[in-house]
């Protein structure tokens, strides 16, 4: 990962709980890890003045890198002691930890694995009333690490568009994120590129999984 101008790699470690019994579901540990990332930026902590708001919106200003990692037991109670903010849905538990140098992050946090468990696609409900979306993109294969991450990047970018707006981190609306059938991505990609408003993409790097410049996430305003 190439460094920001200041000479600096920046990320923020997104944790996922992932025990081994009961493993938990693959799209309520995805909502979790989209609803947690934008959870730390939209926090009254990181604005002007606040604790976090020199690293949230150093990080901001550049490329917005996020780890996955996966912590069970000591492991994961551990991480709940570093700044960040934690979400729970359906049973699965994410922690978005303060964003910074990916070199200097605490041992804590850099003894976790990046890679590993797998989870098996489950099939979601219907998407709850006035729940932001994020789509997967159904054409590419991406491991669970990698997806968290990018739907973390989907909630913030959706997060920007609204303007950030400052809430306490039990009030952050719970993203529902789903894998569409190709017939309506396809469709929502063409929109995007026609100028349709109030749909926000992430177009990945390629450092990982996934060709430069793939979408591989779009984010949609909260349903009626």
């Amino acid at each position: 990962m190439p460094p920001e101008a200041d000479g600096v790699v920046r990320a923020m470690p997104v944790v996922l709980r992932i025990e081994r019994d009961p493993l938990p579901a693959r799209t309520p540990l995805l909502e979790a890890a989209a609803t947690a990332a934008v959870a730390v930026c939209l926090d009254p902590r990181a604005l002007p003045g606040g604790e976090w708001h020199d690293a949230v919106e150093t990080w901001i200003d550049g490329r917005i890198r996020k780890i996955a990692r996966r912590a069970r037991g000591a492991h994961w109670r551990a991480v709940q002691e570093l700044p960040g903010v934690t979400v729970g849905i359906g049973g699965a538990e994410v922690r978005a930890l303060l964003p910074g140098p990916v070199d200097d992050v605490p041992r804590t946090v850099s003894r976790l694995q990046i890679g590993g468990t797998e989870l098996e696609p489950d099939e979601p409900g219907p998407v709850p009333a006035g729940a932001p979306r994020v789509l997967l993109n159904p054409h590419v294969e991406m491991t669970v690490g990698k997806a968290a991450a990018q739907v973390g990047h989907a909630s913030m970018i959706l997060g920007a568009l609204r303007g950030w707006p400052v809430v306490d981190p039990a009030d952050v609306p719970r993203f529902a994120v789903r894998t569409p059938a190709v017939g309506e991505w396809d469709r929502l990609v063409a929109d995007l590129e026609a100028g349709a408003p109030g749909i926000a993409a992430v177009r990945d790097a390629g450092f990982t999984e996934v060709d430069p410049g793939t979408v591989t996430c779009l984010a949609l305003p909260q349903t009626a």
